[in-house]
C-alpha cells in the first residue's frame, strides 16, 4: 500500500500556538507508522508547511522527522493544499486511526 501520512497534529503537536520549530513528537503515532513502513508499506509524508506562506520549511522538517526517528519513503512539501476540510473516500482522521486497531491493521500486506 501507498500510504500519505500529514505531519503537523498527526504525529507531532504544539503547546499552544503552532510553531513548527517548537513541535513536540507524538512517539506513540510515529511508531505505528514506523511499523507499517516495517510491514512493507510505502510511507509518504505529505504536509502543508509552507503553502500558504511561501516559507521553505524542508530542511527544518527532514530535521525533525531524523530526530524523531520518522521511517519514510518520501517527503512532500509545498504542494499540499491548504484546506480545512478534506472530503475523500479513502481519507482517515488521524485520531481514528491512532484510537482504533482495526484501521491500522488494514494498512498491513
Amino acid at each position: 500500500m501507498v500510504i500519505y501520512v500529514d505531519i503537523d497534529e498527526t504525529i507531532c503537536r504544539y503547546d499552544g500556538v503552532r510553531n513548527y520549530p517548537l513541535a513536540l513528537p507524538m512517539y506513540e503515532r510515529i511508531n505505528r507508522i514506523n511499523n507499517l513502513y516495517e510491514d512493507g508499506n510505502k510511507i509518504v509524508y505529505w504536509t502543508a508547511r509552507g503553502s500558504t506562506t511561501k516559507i521553505d520549511w524542508t530542511d527544518l522538517t527532514k530535521n525533525q522527522l531524523q530526530e524523531w526517528g520518522v521511517k519514510y519513503h518520501e517527503l512532500r512539501m509545498n504542494h499540499k493544499p491548504d484546506y480545512d476540510l478534506l472530503i475523500c473516500d479513502k481519507a482517515v482522521n488521524s485520531d481514528n486511526f491512532f484510537s482504533n486497531d482495526d484501521v491500522c491493521q488494514k494498512g498491513k500486506k
